[in-house]
């Protein structure tokens, strides 16, 4: 995991490589957008839901963290696009948080102000696909930078695991 340290924050921004065997990138990518198959394979996810505020579709998601962690929630827009490059097909997902009246901050949970992700995934020339991540988001509270650290260390595995199997659901479930 090639990672960047901006100074300011102390904490990891990550840029992640990686392959998904057998997962083609528009079902990954399908899998990926789905808000509501997120909720059966990710164990983190507490509350996730769209929604269109001043015709603008904003995600919010919350997120549970262990104990005696408060979870924290997001408050972000994002877009995907399939796109030909060179005629490569490369699906792209920028994400951004945002801040939205609307979605106002909840009693007991730490709201992530500052996240951004850039994910761009592509065919391996197999059966699978090429992923390429870019990620930061300083989760707030009182956790110290080593933890959260280490925690964006051993998650992201876990998470592209997780993706994996859930890729390998998701025609069965759809």
């Amino acid at each position: 995991l090639p990672i960047l340290f901006p100074q300011q924050s102390g904490l990891y921004e990550y840029k992640i490589f990686g392959g998904l065997a057998d997962c083609p990138p528009k079902l990954c990518a399908d899998v990926y957008m789905d808000l509501d198959f997120r909720k059966q394979w990710d164990q983190y996810v507490k509350e996730l839901y769209e929604k269109t505020y001043d015709g603008e579709k904003v995600i919010y998601w919350e997120v549970k963290y262990p104990f005696p962690l408060s979870n924290r929630d997001y408050v972000y827009i994002r877009e995907c696009r399939e796109m030909d490059v060179d005629g490569r097909k490369i699906w792209v997902v920028l994400a951004q948080s945002v801040s939205v009246p609307q979605c106002p901050e909840k009693p007991g949970i730490i709201r992530v102000k500052s996240y951004k992700q850039s994910l761009a995934i592509e065919s391996d020339g197999k059966t699978g696909s090429k992923v390429y991540m870019y990620y930061f988001d300083n989760p707030g509270g009182m956790i110290p930078s080593w933890l959260v650290n280490w925690a964006a260390k051993s998650g992201v595995p876990t998470f592209l695991k997780d993706m994996q199997k859930a890729c390998r659901n998701y025609s069965k479930s759809t």
